[in-house]
């Protein structure tokens, strides 16, 4: 488990929060709140939608910020996809449906679920990080994330990228 402190805020603010907010790894009885918390962003259009089987699939792929009554205030995917044929490089991974819930924003929750996620992929031996924003992409870029052309990307993620979305690809190597 990674811990993270939150930013500082207003001391109306301080009181009520937690000192660390733990990072832990998603369990499939975290689904339903995974998809729960998705939901406004889907809504939004700033997330694809997922179904509930997708999330009890993928649940171990997710980094997850309880609150201390057990809801989840945030979440990240990572993917890991092996080397292609010939590619000259090593594994790497994909970070995807990334969320914080809209009244813990500005805490510094995605900083740390995003510190988390580049602590995993150094764990996984992962030569890059690769991510599609249809945002700013301003939290990727103060971690060291860059704009990617289509083809240093895994091809099976690419092909699953709608071209509707007009998501720009970003990477960091590890």
């Amino acid at each position: 488990m990674i811990t993270l402190a939150p930013r500082t805020a207003p001391r109306s603010v301080r009181a009520a929060l937690p000192d660390v907010f733990p990072v832990r790894s998603a369990r499939s009885a975290d689904a339903a709140a995974l998809a729960a918390l998705s939901q406004p962003f889907v809504r939004s259009g700033a997330l694809r939608a997922r179904s509930l089987s997708l999330y009890v699939a993928d649940a171990a792929d997710f980094l997850v910020v309880d609150a201390p009554d057990g809801t989840l205030l945030g979440c990240l995917g990572l993917s890991v996809h092996p080397a292609g044929a010939g590619a000259g490089r090593g594994a790497s991974g994909v970070l995807y449906n990334f969320c914080v819930a809209p009244g813990s924003q500005g805490r510094g929750l995605g900083a740390g679920l995003l510190t988390a996620a580049l602590v995993r992929a150094n764990s996984r031996s992962l030569t890059a990080l690769f991510t599609a924003t249809t945002g700013s992409g301003e939290l990727f870029r103060r971690h060291g994330f860059a704009p990617a052309h289509v083809a240093a990307a895994p091809p099976t993620w690419v092909d699953s990228l709608s071209p509707d979305r007009n998501s720009r690809i970003l990477t960091r190597s590890l």
